[in-house]
């Protein structure tokens, strides 16, 4: 790694880059909370390896991973960027994620096409929940991690502590997997007392990195920074030997054997790639006119020479169209084409463009693959099996694409004008389709209801949701049939804000935002009878319809049921129907507040109807007035639905959590403990005062807590609650 580079090879600033071999590719993600550093660390990175001409800029002057308009004017990541460089012969694609907890399915889509995690931790912020789950989720498939500690210019940052609590959140029961390879090394203190980082010391090569002329220099250290320097190292050793495959070395080496270090950086490295050891290292940018910023030589070694192949990845579940398991060897060039789409944008001048993660085969230009689109139904996306054709491939840096040739198993690309891809579809050959199974999305659980500023930007409102939703699979798009409104679900506030500003100014679609409505129901909660008569004698031919019925409830759940009983003829046969159509039209509307009516039973008991007058037409309305009859002298209760609600919530927060559900008018079902410091609490709670509780219980726990809802039924809200819910509804009639 950075201890054993003596002579480093960067890439060509301009150049496009695309591997031969997946060996020769590195799939790196940078993971971290909003504010960390990650994208800075990435321009960093860049620089050092001479994919850029200065500090995060390329050669349109523009930066290399926040390049978006929305991104500039937020002043923070809203999407997944990828930054591909080269160092010394390998090619890194790094991902750049959002840290905002809003765009959580950028950072999933970036954890899928990623072999490798960097965690950017902050010395001045320390390690939050939100990362800390990001953790969890990684350490469950077993992915390989680093973590890299950022603003180490800030007045109290303290890289050692920052350390010691990085080992704390992330080593679990080992925290020696988690330990320094470098300590910062400090300059003169200045007038304010702090000693600014300058360089890096190498615990296995006891070398110095001074990095304070903007280019990294080796030196010897004193004999007063030794001491120092052998602590740390001792520890460093005992922790990378810990993790050797050699169950002799420990025993060696603690009887007094020097280890060799290039023994001690080989099992170093086998260590990182297995993902059993979890080095930490620290950067900076580089300063005004500087080469290399702190720490990314380093840091790109580790990449390099640490971080495992895209032949280590274990293959998603791959299957064929209709089901079949298919067995694939990890990242085969020559074998069968399996590669998915991890991302989706839109540029003005290109049109469509898809991120795609080459799984096996290799993909090329102007050949035609199958697309497959399945099990996002939920979301607004069709299922869809397509031929479409292979244009350009791309390597993206900032906002140019250069064009490459092919991309082989493990690598990354872009493609242009897939019509029909979404983020989530799968792309194999024509001849044998296949389907990658799909990678867990958090579920959109805010509301945004919206409607078209005007007739102009209604023609093209379907069409900017549909685009909006096929680049984002966690937005979720619902046309309400009982309150007719057009809802967009988002995962928070500012994902919401990017969806109102992509379909201001990239879609050309000016939207209203509405109140969401839920959708309420009534039922009878007492049994009433009605009489409709539709009597009309106008001149010409009449209308006549009498009929009389009963109402009573029925348990929830059993929506409306019509018994006829009318004996000796009352009602002609063939109006009968019309009566069940007239009270089946009525219940639609609603018979109190506007809302459909269900559980009830409907008996016609009586009627009358006369030999010309009568008709189909009179007989539905007189249904329709004998159950507005039967509601005028019968108690309605209107019927809320009610959600179940599962919050995992850190043992922390059960308190507060529990006491907000109450508030809410929750009942608590129960809880159970998951994991170890997690508690998982059910409730059931009305789905009116849960509109925004995505916004809130971040609050609540800060960011720590997540939670699902699935509808439950519909029950008789408050009878207070319902007198104002009746007010409103004559307020608006």
């Amino acid at each position: 790694m950075g201890d054993k580079a003596q002579t480093h090879h960067p890439g060509a600033a301009g150049r496009a880059l695309a591997a031969d071999h997946p060996a020769s590719v590195r799939n790196v993600v940078l993971v971290g909370h909003s504010g960390s550093g990650k994208t800075t660390l990435v321009e960093a990175l860049a620089l050092t390896a001479g994919a850029v001409n200065r500090a995060g800029r390329v050669e349109d002057g523009g930066t290399v991973s926040d390049y978006d308009d929305i991104e500039h004017r937020q002043q923070r990541s809203v999407q997944l960027s990828l930054v591909p460089v080269e160092w010394d012969g390998i090619k890194i694609n790094l991902l750049d994620t959002p840290g905002y907890a809003d765009f959580v399915g950028e950072l999933r889509a970036g954890l899928r096409a990623a072999d490798a995690a960097l965690f950017v931790v902050s010395a001045s912020d320390g390690v939050d929940g939100s990362t800390r789950m990001v953790w969890e989720e990684c350490a469950a498939v077993g992915m390989p991690r680093a973590i890299v500690i950022t603003h180490l210019e800030a007045a109290r940052a303290d890289f050692e502590e920052m350390t010691r609590i990085c080992a704390e959140a992330f080593g679990g029961d080992d925290p020696d997997a988690v330990l320094p390879l470098y300590l910062p090394l400090r300059g003169p203190e200045g007038p304010d007392g702090h000693a600014p980082v300058t360089g890096l010391t190498g615990l296995l090569s006891r070398k110095l990195f001074d990095y304070s002329t903007g280019e990294r220099k080796e030196s010897e250290p004193g004999e007063d920074q030794l001491p120092d320097i052998e602590e740390a190292r001792n520890r460093l050793i005992e922790g990378i030997i810990a993790e050797s495959e050699d169950e002799t070395l420990m025993d060696r080496y603690l009887g007094g054997e020097q280890v060799d270090i290039k023994t001690l950086v080989e099992d170093l490295e086998r260590a990182v790639a297995r993902g059993s050891f979890f080095p930490v290292l620290a950067a900076a940018p580089a300063a005004e006119g500087a080469r290399q910023g702190l720490g990314t030589v380093e840091l790109l070694d580790l990449i390099t020479g640490g971080f495992p192949t895209p032949f280590e990845h274990p293959l998603p579940g791959v299957t064929t169209i209709d089901g079949k398991p298919r067995e694939l060897k990890p990242c085969d060039t020559s074998g069968p084409l399996v590669a998915e789409v991890v991302k989706t944008s839109s540029d003005p001048y290109v049109g469509r463009i898809s991120l795609v993660r080459v799984f096996s085969g290799t993909l090329r230009p102007d050949r035609t693959v199958h697309v497959s689109g399945h099990g996002l139904a939920d979301r607004g996306h069709e299922d869809h099996d397509v031929d479409e054709k292979i244009a350009a491939l791309t390597m993206p840096f900032g906002k140019q694409q250069r064009p490459v040739t092919h991309a082989v198993a493990g690598d990354l690309v872009c493609v242009a004008k897939l019509s029909r891809a979404e983020t989530g579809d799968t792309l194999s050959a024509k001849d044998d389709p296949l389907l990658m199974e799909p990678w867990q999305m958090p579920d959109p659980l805010l509301p945004l209801a919206i409607q078209a500023h005007s007739k102009a930007d209604e023609d093209k409102l379907s069409q900017g949701l549909a685009r909006l939703v096929a680049e984002d699979p966690t937005m979720r798009l619902e046309q309400n049939q009982d309150t007719h409104q057009v809802v967009l679900w988002c995962l928070g506030e500012a994902h919401a804000d990017v969806a109102l500003e992509r379909l201001r100014n990239r879609y050309g679609v000016q939207v209203d935002v509405v109140p969401h409505k839920v959708s309420l129901r009534e039922t009878f909660a007492t049994k009433a009878g009605g009489r409709g008569r539709h009597v009309k004698q106008s001149g010409g031919h009449g209308q006549y319809a009498i009929c009389e019925i009963e109402v009573e409830p029925l348990p929830g759940g059993s929506g409306i049921e019509f018994v006829d009983k009318v004996v000796g003829g009352a009602v002609p046969r063939q109006f009968i129907p019309s009566v069940e159509k007239g009270v089946r039209a009525q219940a639609a509307k609603g018979v109190a507040a506007g809302y459909p009516l269900v559980d009830v039973r409907i008996t016609l008991l009586d009627g009358k109807a006369h030999s010309v007058d009568s008709s189909d037409a009179a007989f539905q309305t007189a249904g329709a007035l004998a159950l507005r009859e039967a509601a005028a002298g019968a108690k309605i209760h209107l019927l809320e639905p009610v959600a179940e609600v599962t919050v995992l919530v850190g043992d922390e927060y059960v308190g507060p959590v529990m006491s907000d559900l109450s508030s809410r008018r929750g009942r608590l079902l129960g809880t159970e403990q998951v994991g170890t410091g997690r508690t998982l609490i059910r409730a059931e709670v009305p789905e009116f005062e849960i509109g925004r509780y995505a916004v809130d219980l971040r609050s609540l726990s800060h960011g720590t807590a997540r939670f699902d809802r699935s509808y439950a039924r519909h029950e008789p809200m408050p009878p207070q609650i319902a007198e104002r819910i009746r007010e409103q509804a004559g307020d608006e009639v």
